[in-house]
């Protein structure tokens, strides 16, 4: 625990031991100002912490106003004491500022502590012209003025120090107002935009039970308990917003829902902008841009839509945008208004472009089971033929061959030939003579006729079948498609600049390399090349299906696949970082949402992925890919047969008499 923490915790006990033991220390704060304060601490509800910057009390004055503590037993009291001054009074200053500005950001992050200003010490105003956006974000401030002699002051008095500092509308500043011995008020001052009028409002009201004494009643005069929801009503203030447009034209369809696909997320996001503003009260001013915004190098700046929210030149980001690391630290995030994601969009290509069909129709035990029947019945029709040939000659020696032709001869290799050809439906020009042979040949040649009516009848299904081996892009990666990408800035951006291997390989191999800049290209022509097959376009899915619902026939639209290439989530509503706005238009965000506002205008304008209601309509021809394993077959057997021809010839033209001469001298040897 540190230093800081230890005097926090420790002057509590010191005070409580100060009352114990009857010490008594003249304090010129009011006990009614006391129990003010202790009952505005319960009314708003949570454990805070007390900061106090009151450097001009007295002891007695900082024991009187400790009792808030200890009587809540919940409030961590800490009494910024002033730091030693300096030889150089400027450097003195400068110090100080840093100091107590040191001192409240140890609770930026709490959202708990109270900050208690008093008007009557010296510096206090410069201390609230040093907070900055202290003043609206994280923090609660009183101000009081404990200045004795004369009428009580009024909210006039609060509202000149406030003049020029930015108490913007998220802000949370209490004013202290003693309207008589026994009343206090607290009232809350703000103002909508840094260049608007100061605004009160009345916060509570604490009425002393006994004059002088801290006991009394606090009465709530808030009209809602939430901040930004009591301050909803901009009176009319011109918020800034900021939109994309990439096709100037955009401009003249914002709200006539046409051309649809051309700008969708700006359409979709005006309407809800503008929806946004009236719910808010206020008015708005739109810029145009025509980038999201993206981090420069060169210059260290953002640009496009981001860059005028980081400049200051746009309070709203009015077409939401990609939620990544490096914008976190610039914008805040706020809702996601359009459910849209870009994908490559593609036909399911045919099976035969992803698998042999030809081995498709059967599993492998089935293959096996095939293969066995053919071996099976080549040797029981071999022994059939060798027992009738011994029984026919009445020896044990193996048979000369038949003198008719048309006899099969006891031969594994003419008993395989066969059988292999009646499983390919093939007739043979030998039979056996008989019957038991002839049976072993009727049963075989039945069998394998019902294998190849029902190989047949599957080859002709898979033949019009579409693959669904490419589920990831790593199948996409080792597919034949051909790729383009949807020529938009957010499309450029990421595809060059994505560092994981699997999309980095799919851009260097599949894009770049093939076409350069020609891969990026207009929606109509990707859409178009998608219907034609074998091509895979990276588009945003309710543009691309706009377009695929208007231009393809009912047969067309079935098979379509979608792989996501970016590793964003959906869009998102953006704001300036640190926005004071930033609650209230979460809020009507939400709202918009809530209430289906959202939904619908993202359904007319976005169009999902088109249903298949003409699936088996039309029959799609046979290609070269599809008999491609029967081609290679040819190929290679016609290549085989060739080099034994080749072989054999150069044998008996060359070799056969050297052999044999070379027989005969081994032996006359």
């Amino acid at each position: 625990m540190g230093g800081r923490d230890k005097q926090d915790l420790i002057l509590p006990l010191m005070i409580a031991s100060l009352l114990l033991s009857g010490h008594s220390v003249a304090a010129a704060v009011d006990a009614s100002m006391v129990g003010a304060v202790g009952a505005l601490l319960k009314l708003i509800g949570t454990p805070l912490k007390v900061t106090a910057f009151v450097e001009c009390w007295n002891e007695g004055e900082k024991l009187m106003f400790a009792r808030i503590g200890l009587s809540g037993g919940r409030h961590l009291m800490q009494f910024v004491e002033p730091r030693r001054a300096s030889p150089d009074a400027r450097t003195d200053v400068k110090d100080m500022d840093n100091y107590r500005n040191a001192t409240l950001d140890e609770d930026a992050e709490s959202h708990q502590t109270l900050v208690v200003v008093d008007l009557r010490c010296n510096g206090s105003e410069r201390l609230l012209a040093e907070a900055g956006q202290r003043l609206y974000l994280n923090y609660r401030w009183l101000l009081m003025d404990s200045s004795e002699g004369g009428a009580p002051l009024g909210i006039e008095h609060y509202l000149a120090v406030l003049q020029d500092l930015p108490a913007l509308v998220s802000s949370e500043i209490f004013v202290m107002l003693e309207e008589d011995g026994q009343s206090i008020r607290f009232m809350q001052v703000y103002r909508v935009s840094q260049n608007s009028e100061l605004l009160t409002e009345h916060y509570a009201l604490w009425n002393a039970t006994v004059p002088g004494d801290t006991e009394g009643e606090m009465i709530d005069l808030r009209t809602h308990k939430v901040t930004s929801v009591r301050r909803k009503d901009l009176h009319g203030h011109y918020l800034r917003a900021s939109m994309v447009i990439t096709n100037p034209d955009t401009l003249n369809h914002l709200t006539d829902y046409k051309d649809k696909h051309i700008d969708t997320i700006t359409k979709v996001n005006y309407i809800l902008t503008n929806c946004l503003v009236a719910y808010l009260g206020a008015e708005v001013n739109y810029t145009r841009v025509t980038t999201w915004g993206y981090y420069n190098t060169t210059t260290g700046m953002w640009d496009g839509m981001i860059g005028e929210l980081v400049h200051n030149t746009a309070d709203l980001g009015a077409s939401p945008l990609f939620f990544t690391t490096d914008r976190i630290a610039v914008i805040e995030y706020l809702a996601m208004t359009s459910e849209t994601r870009s994908k490559f969009i593609f036909r399911s290509p045919k099976l035969s472009y992803t698998e042999n069909v030809f081995v498709l129709p059967f599993d492998d035990k089935v293959w096996i089971c095939a293969i066995a029947v053919i071996i099976v019945s080549s040797v029981l029709l071999l022994v059939t033929l060798w027992a009738e040939w011994r029984i026919a000659n009445g020896d044990l020696e193996m048979p000369p061959a038949p003198p008719d032709s048309s006899t099969m001869a006891a031969s594994l290799r003419d008993t395989l030939l066969m059988m292999y050809g009646a499983s390919c439906q093939q007739g043979s020009a030998v039979l056996p003579r008989s019957c038991s042979a002839r049976t072993i040949t009727m049963l075989t040649f039945t069998v394998l006729m019902f294998l190849y009516a029902s190989y047949s009848a599957n080859i002709v299904a898979l033949l019009q079948s579409p693959s669904t081996k490419i589920q990831t892009l790593e199948d996409l990666l080792g597919s034949r498609l051909k790729f383009g990408v949807h020529d938009t800035v957010f499309n450029r951006h990421y595809f060059t600049h994505a560092t994981e291997p699997t999309r980095r390989a799919l851009y260097e191999q599949k894009i770049r390399r093939p076409y350069g800049p020609d891969a990026f290209i207009a929606l109509e022509q990707g859409i178009d090349r998608i219907r034609h097959g074998l091509y895979a376009f990276h588009v945003e899915q309710g543009v691309g299906y706009k377009v695929i619902s208007e231009t393809y026939q009912e047969d067309e639209k079935c098979g379509l696949q979608e792989i996501q290439y970016l590793q964003v989530i959906d869009p998102y509503y953006a704001i300036q970082k640190n926005s004071s706005y930033k609650e209230m238009v979460k809020i009507g965000l939400f709202r918009l949402n809530e209430h289906g506002i959202q939904y619908r205008e993202n359904d007319k304008l976005y169009t999902k992925k088109p249903t298949c209601s003409g699936g088996g309509g039309k029959f799609v021809p046979v290609s070269l890919v599809d008999v491609e394993p029967a081609v290679w077959i040819i190929l290679w057997g016609s290549g085989l047969a060739s080099g034994i021809f080749l072989t054999e010839r150069l044998y008996f033209r060359f070799l056969r008499g050297k052999v044999r001469q070379l027989v005969r001298r081994w032996q006359h040897t």
